[in-house]
């Protein structure tokens, strides 16, 4: 499980452990376990089942059976993208073998990902930090636009230092960066909410919502109605 935001809990083996934003829970299959949404701030989540010989040594490889872990935040972005394409992949062929090896690739992949990234030396904890820093400053603007001067100005990093550990961490621009967060929370928006598009490009920073719509599906894959309408089970 996967929090997005919000917090919760998990108890297995009699220990229970919270879970909060950004952070990844594995709960071994075969093992008893609870597991609930924080009271005060109700977490939302991603999940998914891995089943297969090799679940467990994966797991165990990475570091990924104890206590909740927290996910980069060069990584945050592209776990949502892999889990979005992978569901989007078995709702639309579930009967489809290639789109079943694929998913389970790249679930393996984003896995590994993840357990890699959760070490790390000082300077790499720093970069983690400065991402951060700059993604939480774009989180609290997601309404508005930011100019690249802007943001480096806030991490304290040049606007040349900044790239390129936007590059490094991410794959992105940070400016790219803060157009996907845009999308991920427009698409939460029309998942969980009856508001208009026009209203959700409004919330999202977009003056003008046919040009919002035309960046959503170039990022998402599909218009804002089509992503509407797919069921989110």
């Amino acid at each position: 499980m996967y929090c997005t935001e919000g917090a919760g809990w998990v108890e297995q083996e009699g220990k229970t452990s919270t879970v909060a934003e950004r952070q990844l829970a594995v709960l071994p299959a075969g093992s008893p376990h609870r597991y609930g949404a924080s009271a005060e701030s109700p977490w939302s989540i991603y999940w998914f089942h891995l089943r297969g010989e090799h679940v467990a040594s994966l797991l165990r490889l990475y570091g990924l059976g104890g206590q909740p872990v927290t996910v980069p935040a060069g990584m945050h972005s592209h776990f949502l993208e892999s889990f979005e394409r992978c569901y989007r992949l078995l709702t639309d062929k579930p009967y489809s073998l290639p789109a079943q090896v694929h998913v389970s690739q790249t679930l393996g992949q984003l896995l590994g990902a993840i357990g890699l990234g959760t070490g790390g030396t000082s300077g790499h904890r720093k970069r983690e930090e400065d991402i951060e820093r700059a993604v939480r400053y774009m989180n609290d603007r997601l309404q508005t636009s930011i100019a690249l001067p802007e943001l480096a100005s806030h991490t304290g990093l040049s606007k040349q230092h900044l790239i390129y550990l936007f590059k490094q961490e991410t794959g992105f621009s940070p400016i790219d960066y803060f157009l996907r967060l845009k999308m991920q929370r427009a698409g939460q928006l029309l998942s969980l909410t009856g508001m208009a598009i026009k209203e959700i490009a409004a919330e999202v920073g977009f003056g003008d919502p046919y040009y919002f719509s035309r960046m959503f599906k170039k990022l998402m894959g599909v218009s804002p109605s089509d992503y509407r309408s797919v069921p989110k089970g």
